[in-house]
């Protein structure tokens, strides 16, 4: 018992030390941009992740190569419908021929069943159009 009592001691300061991290300071440019040793721009950080987004994460991964219960939702913007390699699409997901444009995945997570008519997704749809908004801007960021 006592072992236990350590073990969970333990764990649970390594989990409020990695907690901890401080702020990090990026250095400020000394050049203007496109001077010669001015530092190059920053890449665009990826919007964080909404919550709205956990209805998605139940089944989807939004890392590149990793499917779930769904495929990946990482490139989904832009792609053809069932066209994530290794992935089992239903039929009628395979036969859909849509592109996963904006306004396609907005109608799409609104009532997944209306847009593909026997997709294999029991998913009953986000009926809250600023969730909707909140999750494709993210997925829009998954390049």
């Amino acid at each position: 018992m006592r072992k236990f009592i350590l073990l969970a001691a333990l764990l649970s300061a390594t989990c409020l030390l990695s907690a901890c991290g401080g702020e990090s300071k990026q250095a400020e440019p000394t050049a203007e941009p496109g001077q010669t040793g001015a530092p190059e721009p920053a890449a665009p950080v990826p919007a964080a992740r909404p919550a709205s987004f956990g209805l998605c994460a139940m089944c989807h991964s939004d890392e590149a190569g990793r499917n779930g219960l769904g495929p990946s939702l990482f490139g989904v913007v832009g792609r053809q419908s069932g066209a994530v390699p290794g992935y089992s699409y239903s039929p009628a997901m395979k036969s859909a021929n849509l592109s996963w444009d904006e306004a396609v995945i907005d109608r799409y997570l609104q009532d997944p069943r209306a847009v593909v008519p026997g997709t294999k997704m029991t998913f009953a749809g986000v009926k809250d159009a600023e969730k909707r908004a909140e999750i494709i801007a993210y997925l829009a960021t998954l390049k």
